[in-house]
Parts: structure tokens; C-alpha cells; sequence
């Protein structure tokens, strides 16, 4: 068999192409690695340049405090004592994080004598947050506290009362606080002005079921207590979309509030509700939020439409634009934070150390969190009586 004969000149030429594609081929990569590791290292260079905060975790008993442990080493926060009575739970979250059993304290008495913190975090059930304000607040300490504020309106009032008279920050942290995804809706709708008026919002937030998630038996034994957890799902994500809404709304009431409750586990929940949907409406807007420990899949997604189009957060950063329905929707990747208030431990330093000022209905705020339990109160008062709750009427009696 022969082979055709190739110019030496078409030979070289071919040699010499391919080295150069290999070459620059190369370059790429070796760019795109640096660009890779710059980014990564900007993204790990934030380290809190003053005086870590001071803090004292107090319960270990609500799972959202794996946070906490789980988080860079950012210098921003020392944890100096930690209030928790079960010695086994403290001891076997110290095997797994590492923090000496010297700082575990069986009271806040004992805690605060010993090492006097600056700030504490509470993680333990709702009904206790009142207890935690009401020590700490007359001795100038701050405080936060996982979601939501308190377990009823009437704590609600007594908490933020406490902390005004005694000038101390009290900050109620939400996961979805730290979603890029919803700061940029936020900006779409009322910076960019991109979808017109709102006209509805619709809040997902739930999972199958804290059971069937693995909870802990901890967590467990007072999130399915409607005295420790104020109710079941209506509270546990319920809360997420009315501070939400509260921000999109800048604040603004609703006129009323229905609520519709079901109880569809009852063999595996049967002391509070496993399911919610509450109805908000305003002169010009509706609030859909639907809480549910009966989704197929863990969310906290929401919609906000407007008057000639919509913005979808699937989660903390995939969303989708729609302006014009001629247009057709787009895809958008929100980006993450800033360093520095991107969690709530960090924003919390700032707060603190920084008098870094809290938005009045900013989604951490005290005005934001008790609009979001008189939203919760009237929900279940709406759900109890199968009546739609007039806010103004509800509120002008309580």
C-alpha cells in the first residue's frame, strides 16, 4: 500500500500548529488554575481584623447550632462558654467539634460568673428565649436568637421591651438571612424597579418532615411540643416567609391574615400541626406561604411577581428573571455575600463591635421579627377559628 507524499512545507506547518495549540493549550490552563486559586484565596483571606467577640452559646439543643462549629475559622467570634444541663449531649458534640467540657456550664449563673461573655447566642427551644432575655439583658449583654423571636406574641413584646430599656442588641437569625439570591431580588424590585409593583409573593419553605430528616432526638422533643415550639410547622416555617415579606413589604402590615392548618402525620406528630398555608393581603399585594413538614424535598424557595413580570429564588443563589413575557425569562447566579456579613455570626460581630446599624425592618431586626409574630399570632388564631383575622380589629383587642 502507498501513502500519498506531503509537502515538507504543509509538514512543518502541521508541527508547528500543533505545538502552538499545545502551547497555548497549556497557558490556559496553568490561567485558569491561577484563576482558580486567586479566587479561592480570596475567598478564604477575610479575617476579622479586631477583637473577636466574646460569646457564650446558650442550649445546644436546636440542630441549627452545628452552624456554629461548621463554619471558617474567620477570628471574628470565641466561644467562651456554652449553657447546657445534658451532659451527654454536651459531651458528645464536644467529641465531634472539639471545644474543651471546662466551658460547658449547667446554668447561665454559673456561665456568667465565670467568664463574663460580651454576647450569647441562643439555641435552645423557643419558650426559652424569654428566659435568656430576661437574665441577660439587665447585665448590658447582647443577644441572638434562632428563629423565630420567641414562642408567642406576648414574650415577643416582654423580649424587645427588655432589650430597648437596657440599649442591648437582640438579632433573631434566619438561614435564609444569608441567601444572596434573595438580596438581589430585593434589589430587582425595588432599586431596579425591573418587575413593576409587587403583586403577589409565594413562599415554599419545609422538608419532609423533621422525623424524616434525622433530626435530633433533642431538637425533636421540643419542636413537636406546642407549648416549647408555639406549634409545628406554622412556626418552624411559617416564620421564614412572614420575615420575608415583612422586609419586601418595607414594613408594611397586612389587612388580614387567614390560615389553614392539617394534620397529616398525625401517627408521627400528634400534638401540633405538620402543615400550614397562610394567606397575607395587603391594598395591593398577596402573601402566600406554605409551610409544610409534607414536601417531597427539603426548600426554601419564593416567588415575588409584579405587575409585568416575576423573580424566582430557588435558593441561596439560582434564580430566574422574568421583565417582559415577550422576552421570555433568563437565567441569574446571585453572588454570595460579602465576607464579613455573610453569616450570621460575622454580622453579628459587627453589630456588636462596629455599631454596624440593623435595618429597621431589616430581616434581623426587633421591628421586623415582631411584626413576624403577629403575623404567626394571628395565623393561629385564624387557623384555631376558621375565620379570616382583620388585623387592625385582632390587634387593637390583644
Amino acid at each position: 500500500m502507498s501513502f500519498p507524499r506531503t509537502s515538507p512545507y504543509l509538514l512543518l506547518f502541521l508541527i508547528f500548529t500543533l505545538l502552538s495549540c499545545e502551547s497555548r493549550n497549556k497557558k490556559e490552563k496553568n490561567l485558569q488554575s491561577k484563576e482558580t486559586v486567586e479566587a479561592n484565596s480570596n475567598e478564604n483571606k477575610y479575617r476579622y481584623q479586631g477583637e473577636p467577640l466574646r460569646a457564650a452559646i446558650i442550649g445546644l439543643t436546636h440542630d441549627h447550632v452545628h452552624w456554629v462549629w461548621r463554619r471558617e475559622n474567620f477570628g471574628d467570634i470565641e466561644i467562651v462558654g456554652i449553657v447546657e444541663p445534658n451532659s451527654e449531649l454536651a459531651k458528645r458534640y464536644s467529641k465531634r467539634y472539639g471545644y474543651s467540657m471546662d466551658i460547658v456550664f449547667n446554668s447561665m449563673e454559673e456561665m456568667m460568673e465565670a467568664v463574663q461573655p460580651e454576647a450569647v447566642m441562643a439555641f435552645n427551644d423557643i419558650y426559652g428565649h424569654l428566659e435568656v432575655v430576661e437574665y441577660f439583658a439587665p447585665k448590658g449583654i447582647h443577644i441572638m436568637v434562632e428563629k423565630p423571636l420567641a414562642v408567642n406574641l406576648d414574650h415577643a413584646k416582654k423580649m424587645i421591651a427588655l432589650a430597648k430599656k437596657h440599649n442591648v442588641q437582640l438579632m433573631t437569625n434566619y438561614e435564609t438571612s444569608w441567601y444572596g439570591s434573595n438580596y438581589k431580588a430585593f434589589d430587582i424590585v425595588h432599586k431596579e424597579e425591573k418587575i413593576g409593583d409587587i403583586r403577589k409573593i409565594v413562599f415554599n419553605t419545609g422538608h419532609p418532615g423533621p422525623i424524616e430528616i434525622g433530626c435530633g432526638k433533642e431538637f425533636l422533643a421540643w419542636l413537636t411540643d406546642p407549648k416549647l415550639n408555639g406549634a409545628g410547622a406554622l412556626t418552624d416555617f411559617g416564620c421564614y416567609g412572614a420575615n420575608l415579606a415583612t422586609w419586601f413589604m418595607k414594613g408594611e402590615t397586612p389587612l388580614t391574615v387567614s390560615c389553614v392548618t392539617q394534620h397529616i402525620k398525625p401517627d408521627l406528630y400528634p400534638n401540633v400541626e405538620d402543615d400550614a398555608t397562610i394567606i397575607l393581603t395587603y391594598p395591593k399585594t398577596q402573601v402566600i406561604i406554605q409551610a409544610s413538614w409534607n414536601w417531597s424535598h427539603s426548600r426554601k424557595d419564593m416567588a415575588v411577581y409584579g405587575k409585568h413580570g416575576y423573580v424566582l429564588c430557588k435558593n441561596g443563589e439560582d434564580m430566574e428573571l422574568l421583565e417582559d413575557e415577550k422576552a421570555g425569562p433568563k437565567l441569574l447566579k446571585a453572588n454570595p455575600l460579602v465576607k464579613g456579613v455573610h453569616d450570621p455570626f460575622a454580622y453579628f460581630t459587627k453589630v456588636i463591635k462596629e455599631d454596624l446599624p440593623m435595618d429597621s425592618f431589616g430581616l434581623s431586626s426587633m421591628e421586623n421579627n415582631l411584626v413576624v409574630m403577629q403575623i404567626l399570632e394571628a395565623a393561629k388564631h385564624a387557623s384555631k377559628t376558621g375565620q379570616t383575622v382583620i388585623w387592625d380589629d385582632f390587634f387593637a383587642s390583644n
